[in-house]
């Protein structure tokens, strides 16, 4: 049993980190694709509308492929965790369904609307019809979240006689506080990743001296994105998330910190390693009693360690956890440092000229990736042992039917399904990149960058 559920939580795992790589990038695009349109009506500038029509080609690509690699882990609710669904179905069936039925329609509908329909539409519909796109996409996401959140932090639901749990009240459910931030905090994410996207391929276009006119809208468009997201990333969705865990999730913070020892003015951990044989960090870098006022605002604050918990309460993976945490913030304040000086660089008419700054600019693309698999991960890794906190373990939610060789088999089918189809991504995106947005470009003068 033990086999199989660790191929079963690693199988889930990968699935769902693999289909994600696709609804971040769709999800942020979504909103740029409403601020390239609302540009263009305002300024009727018609490049904003070929910026538009290039990522909204961009857009389908991901959106395609996000919902062919989105599909197999709502089966595995049915084949690898079926004691899970039999269990908080009558809750979490409510979000899934409405993800499916009402956000996704919507975007999907009017996904075809704006990829086709510019014409029949008209300028005003057209930047209708992106808002559309927009807001079943940003919908699909808080459905989404909304389902974990409960996972993180059940509320709104009643326990019956046969011991599964039934949804109590909708609004509960769907105004889980939990949720409010962690979406929050994942749409900046999002956003992020779209912004880095765009500056990317802006960046690319400017140093090969090819599509400036375009290439220019792309930084300019993305680097302000990234600054102001970056920032709320940090504060205030970052925080108050952080809150929400401190809150709720003690122990998950004390493993995050690597904090074994309850501490008054408990240290911010900068830099180190956990050592799970002595139970200690080794080679810390700290801030004194910074954890202790960011979590409760007081630099004398109690912040309670691992010690304080029974051990069967601890994150299973102290140290995995520990490093993806510190990641994605790591990662954070790097796209600050980076959006901030490339928003400097903006603002005093250099950044175009700027062959360095274009360069960390197309080189950092991936980094938003790793930020936020590394955040999924850390809010994930840290909810166990619980499936649905403090309500059923993970280990009593998979399907006793399925051996760890059954699930083995489906796992290596989608590494091998999903390989080709993220080589089939690549190919298209490349493709898509190198034709260029369909625009005339104005001519270039001699001698400049680009």
């Amino acid at each position: 049993m033990d086999d199989a559920l660790a191929v079963d939580r690693f199988q889930f795992a990968f699935t769902v980190t693999f289909h994600y790589l696709f609804p971040q990038l769709t999800m942020g695009l979504a909103l740029l694709l409403v601020v390239l349109k609302t540009l263009a009506l305002k300024t009727n500038d018609e490049s904003y509308n070929h910026a538009a029509r290039f990522w909204a080609r961009i857009f389908g690509i991901t959106f395609a492929i996000g919902v062919v690699t989105g599909i197999p882990m709502e089966f595995q609710f049915g084949t690898n965790w079926a004691k899970f669904s039999h269990f908080a179905g009558g809750v979490i069936g409510q979000t899934l369904a409405m993800e499916g039925m009402f956000a996704f329609f919507l975007e999907s509908a009017f996904l075809g609307l704006f990829l086709y329909g510019e014409k029949l539409l008209g300028r005003v519909g057209h930047w209708v019809a992106a808002f559309m796109v927009f807001l079943g996409s940003w919908l699909s996401g808080y459905f989404i979240i909304a389902t974990d959140a409960w996972m993180q932090h059940p509320v709104g639901y009643t326990v019956a006689a046969d011991g599964t749990v039934h949804l109590e009240s909708f609004w509960k459910l769907l105004l889980n506080p939990w949720a409010g931030w962690q979406y929050a905090h994942n749409m900046s994410g999002s956003v992020i990743t779209a912004s880095f996207v765009m500056m990317a391929v802006g960046a690319f276009y400017l140093l090969g001296r090819k599509h400036a006119g375009q290439g220019r809208i792309y930084v300019r468009v993305g680097v302000i994105a990234a600054c102001v997201f970056s920032i709320l990333q940090l504060f205030p969705t970052g925080d108050q998330q952080g809150k929400m865990v401190a809150l709720h999730q003690p122990v998950t913070l004390a493993a995050m910190e690597a904090l074994f020892e309850t501490r008054d003015g408990a240290p911010m951990v900068i830099i180190g390693q956990p050592n799970m044989a002595e139970l200690k960090l080794d080679n810390p870098i700290m801030v004194p009693k910074a954890l202790s006022f960011l979590t409760y605002q007081r630099w004398d604050a109690r912040v309670h360690g691992l010690n304080e918990f029974p051990r069967d309460l601890w994150p299973d993976n102290i140290p995995l956890l520990y490093f993806s945490y510190h990641i994605m913030v790591g990662l954070g304040t790097l796209f600050i440092a980076i959006t901030v000086v490339a928003a400097v660089l903006l603002w005093r008419g250099k950044l175009f000229e700027s062959r360095w700054m274009l360069w960390v600019l197309m080189l950092s693309f991936p980094f938003p990736y790793i930020a936020n698999t590394a955040g999924w991960m850390t809010a994930e890794i840290g909810r166990q042992p619980w499936l649905v906190y403090g309500l059923m373990r993970t280990e009593e939610g998979i399907s006793p039917t399925v051996s760890a060789g059954n699930a083995i088999f489906t796992l290596l089918g989608f590494m091998g399904m999903y390989m080709l189809l993220g080589m089939l991504f690549l190919f298209l995106i490349w493709r898509q990149i190198q034709q260029g947005p369909a625009v005339i470009e104005e001519p270039r003068k001699a001698g400049a960058v680009a």
